[in-house]
């Protein structure tokens, strides 16, 4: 089943990281206001979703979010979130960390889109 989100061996390991620091997480993809158009950890309900957000998929056994109308953008794209060295956004979790998460992405082939396009996003 093709993901439309999913994560590096190393995204994956800093999400154990930060777990052991501050629990369940979430992640929101912003829009590009403040920190720019980057992947955002937060602890688990510190950041509110509401009806503008969809779930995407989870990575590290986190819930992965992104507004509805960025997503219209983005829908025949799969997101890897990976990371990298550097300064995170500011209210983002991993920063402290000396590095920062990164959206990649890759067009889906046509047998994925096909499948995908019979799962709608939640």
């Amino acid at each position: 089943m093709t993901e439309r989100v999913v994560a590096t061996d190393a995204t994956l390991e800093l999400i154990e990281r930060l777990k052991g620091k501050h629990g369940p997480l979430m992640f929101h993809q912003s829009g590009g206001c403040c920190d720019g158009s980057a992947p955002m950890c937060y602890p688990l309900g510190e950041f509110l979703v509401g009806d503008a957000d969809v779930q995407l998929g989870e990575i590290g056994g986190c819930p992965f979010y992104m507004s509805r109308a960025q997503f219209e953008y983005w829908e025949h794209t799969q997101l890897i979130i990976d990371v990298v060295p550097g300064r995170g956004g500011m209210f983002s979790l991993e920063g402290p960390e000396g590095l920062r998460f990164l959206t990649r992405s890759r067009l889906y082939t046509d047998e994925e889109w096909a499948e995908l396009s019979t799962r709608p996003v939640g």
